[in-house]
């Protein structure tokens, strides 16, 4: 399904080279839900932005089916059944909620299946259909609309940074419902949170750009959780 090879993700600062990422290796299968987590600044979302094509590896390659798409941009890999959730959505000036969703799923969806989309993520259409997607629209909002927006496309491939930032009031066990119901799909998440992690078939551990380790839920929070521990007793990484 998905492969990343050798990926290494650098940017300059004060004329060094500040490495985000090195040597990736990573492998993704159909119709499995996969949850990075990590320290802040472990490269996670940075990782998330490569396979969706926001940002470009300094060196290796991305395969996807089969393919080579290192060098394909957003709408390419859009096109071949991607879908990317921002950890902050954006806004779009003068669309409609229903615009969105049907710009999603590439046709104009019936009254029903917009029910159901939306109903999935908590809004009700008779109330958002009809509303512009802008700054009147809290960040809880826009975020389940963006979650309607991803189930109504159907991808292949689902990519989510933080879901469950900004989700208000929504609970958890509603949101990773949705998680369960992609299994359709190959769905790779960004996230800090046990609940989510539960969800995943493998947790990838990330820590200083480099995967630190592969494995079920209970295995990697095991780790974190020593680690933690060791911090507190004032170890040292």
């Amino acid at each position: 399904m998905l492969k990343l090879e050798n990926i290494n993700y650098f940017i300059m600062q004060n004329g060094k080279k500040k490495h985000i990422l090195k040597d990736v290796n990573l492998s993704f299968d159909e119709n499995k839900i996969y949850v990075i987590t990590g320290p802040n600044g472990s490269g996670k979302s940075t990782l998330l932005k490569l396979i969706m094509g926001i940002l470009q590896p300094s060196s290796g390659k991305v395969v996807f089916n089969g393919k080579d798409i290192t060098n394909l941009n957003i709408n390419e890999r859009a096109n071949m059944g991607m879908s990317y959730a921002f950890q902050q959505p954006v806004t779009f000036k003068g669309l409609k909620v229903e615009d969105l969703m049907n710009t999603a799923s590439g046709k104009k969806n019936d009254l029903t299946s917009l029910c159901s989309h939306l109903s999935m993520v908590g809004l009700c259409a008779r109330d958002y259909l009809n509303r512009p997607l802008d700054s009147k629209l809290s960040g809880g909002e826009l975020k389940r609309i963006e979650l309607a927006m991803v189930l109504a496309r159907k991808g292949k491939l689902n990519l989510f940074d933080e879901p469950e930032a900004g989700i208000d009031l929504w609970s958890f066990e509603n949101l990773t419902s949705i998680f369960k119901s992609l299994k359709s799909a190959t769905n790779i998440i960004v996230s800090h949170q046990n609940r989510v992690l539960e969800t995943a078939d493998e947790v990838i551990l990330l820590k200083q750009g480099k995967v630190e380790m592969l494995g079920g839920f209970e295995v990697v929070s095991k780790l974190i959780s020593q680690e933690k521990c060791t911090k507190l007793r004032g170890g040292h990484e």
